[in-house]
This record gives structure tokens, C-alpha cells and sequence, in this order.
């Protein structure tokens, strides 16, 4: 019996055959079905949602034009995963020498307060400084370190699926995550007395920032 994971790897891998064989529609439907978590990686990363949308935009730009040169050997979506990632590591850096770090109109936290705290400002201000110290932790770890953080506890791959993405063992993926997040949860309780630093309704350290289902806002 196949899994999930099977299932979805399948339906791509025939979707990419149908696409290299000359049907458009195949590789549209190839990005409607990666699109959200493409944007959302990027947006994690890069903390900016216009710059998540060009790299989401050319990502999948960049992929149809080498679409003839993917042999298959790895996963359509471990492929698209690793040129996001290598994009918004570029972009993430690129910030971090041009731009002071600020937290007051981030994206990640505006979207995280839409579906935590909808009409209730006073819970939306309490979380605001939450998430603001859980992104201010993340974004200090290590660029390699928080994109490893980034892929496994926001995006929800296994460790051997994020060894692949970072092209690494799965013991350096394991020691990334016990690290960052003991960073996250030393650097976010260093301002907080309480042990209950994050929000309860999500049950892993930095999916309670709320930002599992970002995507793109509608046009």
C-alpha cells in the first residue's frame, strides 16, 4: 500500500513527464500545487512578501526552462525546494547588509496575528511581542541553521527530506534543530519569566508563530 508521501511524488513525477512531453497545462498544474509553500518558504526566510512572490515567480520561471535538464533522480518538489532556498538565502543576506532590522510590519507577524487573534487586540498586542522576539531569534540563527529550522518545523519535512533539500546528513539536520531551536527558546525566554513563551495553539516550538498556512494575498 502506498503513503501520502508516494502518492504525491507520483502524481508529480507524471505531471513532470507531461510537461517535458510539451503540455503546458501539466507544469501550471505542477505550480498551483507547490506554489503556496514555495511563497511561504521564502517568506520565512526573506521576512519580505514582495520578495518572496519574485522568488516564488522565478523559481518556477527558472524550472520550466530547465525542466528538459531534471533527470528525476530527486523529487520535483526537492528541487524547487532547493532553488527557493538557495534564492532567499541570497536575498536574507542581502537584507542583513542593507537594511536595519525591524519587526513592526513584518508580514510573517501580520499574518500570524490574522488567524491567532481576529478582532481581539488586546490578545493581537500580547502576541505581537511574542512573535516578534520568535522571529527575531530565528532570524539571528545561522543562515544554513534557520533555513534547516525553517524546512522541518514550518514546512514539515522529515529530517531525511530537509538532508536532501541542504544536501547534508540527517545527523547535521537533527543537530541544526536541537540547536536552533535551544537558541530560539534561550534567546525568547531571556525577556520572558514564563515558561509558556508561545502561543498553545499550535503544538511545536516555532509553528506557534502561526506561520504554517502563509500564501500569497489574493489579487
Amino acid at each position: 500500500m502506498t503513503t501520502p508521501a508516494q502518492r504525491e511524488a507520483a502524481t508529480a513525477a507524471l505531471l513532470v513527464a507531461r510537461a517535458k512531453a510539451g503540455e503546458p497545462q501539466a507544469f501550471d498544474a505542477l505550480v498551483r500545487r507547490y506554489r503556496k509553500r514555495i511563497f511561504a518558504l521564502a517568506l520565512h526566510l526573506s521576512g519580505s512578501e514582495s520578495e518572496a512572490d519574485d522568488i516564488a515567480q522565478d523559481v518556477f520561471l527558472r524550472a520550466y526552462r530547465a525542466l528538459d535538464q531534471f533527470e528525476g533522480r530527486s523529487e520535483f518538489f526537492t528541487w524547487v525546494y532547493r532553488l527557493t532556498l538557495n534564492r532567499a538565502l541570497d536575498a536574507r543576506r542581502s537584507r542583513a547588509r542593507h537594511r536595519e532590522s525591524s519587526l513592526d510590519d513584518d508580514p510573517r507577524i501580520i499574518r500570524a496575528i490574522e488567524v491567532d487573534a481576529p478582532g481581539d487586540p488586546a490578545r493581537a498586542a500580547e502576541l505581537r511581542q511574542t512573535y516578534a522576539r520568535v522571529l527575531r531569534a530565528l532570524d539571528a540563527l545561522p543562515a544554513e541553521m534557520c533555513a534547516t529550522v525553517v524546512l522541518v518545523t514550518l514546512q514539515g519535512l522529515s529530517n531525511a527530506e530537509a538532508a536532501v533539500v541542504q544536501r547534508c546528513s540527517r545527523g547535521t539536520i537533527g543537530w541544526r534543530l536541537h540547536e536552533g531551536r535551544r537558541r530560539i527558546l534561550e534567546a525568547t525566554s531571556k525577556s520572558h519569566h514564563t515558561k509558556h513563551i508561545l502561543s498553545p495553539r499550535l503544538g511545536r516550538l516555532l509553528e506557534d508563530a502561526g506561520m504554517l498556512d502563509l500564501e500569497p494575498a489574493s489579487s
